[in-house]
């Protein structure tokens, strides 16, 4: 714990809703909700206005749109979300040279490391010259927490939620802490908050009356341990600039149950790929494969493979994979399957056939089970960013998903057909650009229809029209940027 609040947690207002509503005119003020939109979507984020209906972060999409009906359900655009990040991002790097990021929208900061801030005058300055700074390059709102430690400043972030400032003084954390709700504490999820609950501890100050030889016989002595330190607001962790990653991996969710073991075996290929590319753009190669196949009944297996040396080649994924593959029974039809590859290094092994052929299968006892590792919810994610991380992008990282599996399809088409050319498929909130009508995005379509509203960051909002869904003058477009260097409006076709 330190003696002035230079710890800093920002977290972006309804990051991915918001970049939507600042990039579509037309949808400010409006439910929002961002996510996979097949059968088994889940929800990335909704907007403060969507979240008066019900709706949530990781809430099954049939459920929100049941909730909200009348909402604009987009998908994903994580090429705009990952630049508007590098952005914020950018600006917390000026602050100080740590900063410890959690997920495109959350990172902490580390102002005395900066020698931006010493104490709670300048602590405070410093968040609120940075919340106008993220609002005038970004358009975009941010909530700041500044505190002593990790731990309050979070809290703090939360509190202030949507587009606040607040700041624990030190001294006050017991006070702040004691009326709130013990599933505010970091770890303490419905489980364990169930648990508390049961034995009539529902608040931070409860818990902290109990005193940890309670805690410790409740739950443990590990999670009773912490559980009591963080009930009396201590947390000496500090902010890391950097995280290792401990495996990579990719999944799909399927919205119909897969049964033809040829399909089975394509997909996991294709997986294997993806992973790859992943595993190369974060500079590193793995020495375990891991599949993960979850049933037709929920049940997930997983089976691994350890090779002598690490690879970041994909025919050696591939044949892994493939390996193991012909251990699982698929029988009744898979819902998920993923991909990943953990022992990771920065170098490759040089003799890919020698380790291919050496390879012996860690999961050839043949056990099954619930993955420990991996969430139910289906997670495409890069490990080691610790639990926090996991937490706050499991569902940004199943729409994530959802999107590329979704745009996998759609690039493929009919499998097996080569005329005629399958019909053109678009995506609501997908970007396009018509020769004509210049920038807009995909509100609906169907019937052969496509239908699209013409505006962009900064316009008013715009007109809609509708097109056939191949018509030559429309096409995929980039998405523009929220602020600045976007098109000049004069050089934009009128609708």
């Amino acid at each position: 714990m330190r003696a002035a609040p230079t710890i800093l947690h920002l977290d972006m207002d309804a990051f991915y809703a918001s970049v939507e509503q600042a990039s579509k005119p037309s949808l400010r003020g409006k439910a929002v909700i961002v996510g996979g939109l097949g059968p088994r979507g889940v929800v990335a984020t909704a907007s403060y206005e969507a979240r008066r209906f019900g709706v949530h972060s990781a809430m099954p999409m049939g459920q929100a749109r049941r909730l909200c009906p009348n909402g604009a359900y987009l998908i994903p655009r994580f090429s705009l979300y990952r630049q508007v990040s590098d952005v914020v991002m950018a600006m917390l790097r000026e602050l100080s040279p740590l900063v410890e990021p959690l997920s495109l929208d959350e990172a902490f900061v580390d102002l005395e490391a900066g020698g931006v801030a010493f104490d709670s005058r300048s602590a405070r300055e410093t968040g609120e010259r940075l919340r106008a700074d993220i609002r005038a390059a970004t358009g975009l709102s941010g909530s700041v927490g500044l505190a002593g430690s990790k731990m309050l400043a979070k809290v703090a972030s939360e509190e202030a939620k949507p587009a606040g400032l607040l700041l624990i003084e030190p001294g006050t954390e017991r006070e702040l802490l004691a009326p709130m709700s013990v599933r505010t504490l970091p770890g303490v999820g419905p489980a364990t908050g169930e648990h508390l609950r049961r034995a009539g501890i529902t608040t931070v100050g409860e818990l902290a009356e109990a005193g940890e030889d309670e805690l410790v016989r409740m739950v443990g002595r590990s999670a009773g341990a912490g559980l009591y330190r963080m009930a009396l607001g201590l947390d000496d962790r500090p902010v890391v600039a950097e995280r290792d990653a401990k495996s990579v991996s990719v999944e799909d969710t399927f919205d119909v149950d897969l049964h033809d073991r040829v399909r089975i075996r394509g997909e996991v290929q294709r997986l294997a790929d993806r992973c790859v590319q992943r595993l190369r753009g974060s500079g590193h190669s793995g020495r375990t494969i891991v599949l993960k196949v979850r049933r037709y009944d929920f049940s997930t297996l997983t089976r691994s493979e350890t090779l002598r040396g690490p690879t970041d080649d994909p025919a050696v994924v591939r044949e892994a994979v493939a390996r193991l593959l012909e251990g699982v029974d698929t029988t009744g039809g898979v819902r998920l399957l993923g991909v990943g590859v953990s022992g990771l290094a920065d170098y490759t092994q040089e003799d890919l056939f020698a380790q291919s052929l050496a390879a012996e299968p860690d999961g050839a006892d043949g056990s099954d089970g619930a993955d420990g590792t991996d969430g139910a919810d289906g997670t495409d994610r890069t490990d080691g960013a610790g639990g926090e991380a996991v937490a706050a992008g499991a569902a940004e990282a199943v729409a994530e998903e959802a999107q590329e599996a979704q745009e996998a399809q759609e690039a493929a088409g009919p499998p097996g057909e080569q005329e005629p050319a399958p019909e053109r498929r678009w995506t609501a909130g997908s970007d396009v650009r018509h020769a004509v009508y210049g920038p807009g995005w995909v509100q609906g379509s169907g019937v052969g229809r496509v239908t699209v509203r013409f505006e962009q960051p900064g316009s008013e909002p715009g007109r809609v029209r509708t097109f056939r869904v191949d018509d030559p003058e429309l096409e995929p477009s980039d998405p523009l940027p929220l602020v600045g260097d976007g098109p000049d409006p004069e050089d934009t076709p009128t609708p």
